[in-house]
């Protein structure tokens, strides 16, 4: 078994959150599926990390990912993508879940940032998670993304090497 250390459950994200209130420090939050972890996904999530003091990661769990992605992905298990996640220096702290949003999760942590990838934006986001954000008076942050890189450009990338090879 991977050793994750710093997964948070769902049962203790109130008791966390409450600690980083009271130290005053700042959690962002962000999530993806992160199926095959590339460059950009670091420089999203280091982009991240500089918007406050903590950063939390959702990761879709594999069922998740099939839900959104379709019954070949995730490429990798959910154990993978979170020991992967799990080894970046900006990751403070990672919460699997299992819904194709994650405003359940958003409703418990109720983040004083919320990270999304420029493919996003407000009218693009997801209503429940936008209405829960702005309830709780989250700033909203889109990143611009690195541009060509994507787990899906980067499997198209793989297929087409493996097709040119005799």
């Amino acid at each position: 078994m991977l050793s994750i250390l710093k997964q948070i459950i769902l049962s203790d994200i109130r008791v966390c959150r409450e600690q980083l209130r009271q130290n005053n420090q700042t959690l962002v939050f962000t999530n993806g599926c992160f199926d095959l972890l590339h460059a950009g996904h670091v420089y999203a999530l280091e982009a991240a990390k500089k918007e406050g003091d903590v950063l939390w990661v959702g990761v879709n769990s594999d069922a998740s990912v099939r839900a959104l992605k379709g019954n070949t992905r995730p490429i990798y298990p959910q154990e993978a993508r979170l020991y992967l996640l799990n080894a970046l220096q900006c990751v403070d702290g990672l919460i699997l879940f299992d819904g194709t949003n994650c405003a359940r999760e958003l409703e418990l942590i109720q983040p004083d940032v919320y990270v999304k990838s420029g493919h996003y934006s407000l009218e693009t986001l997801n209503p429940n998670e936008r209405r829960i954000l702005e309830a709780c008076n989250a700033r909203i942050c889109f990143i611009p993304p690195l541009s060509n890189w994507s787990t899906t450009k980067t499997l198209e990338r793989i297929l087409e090497l493996f097709e040119k090879e005799p």
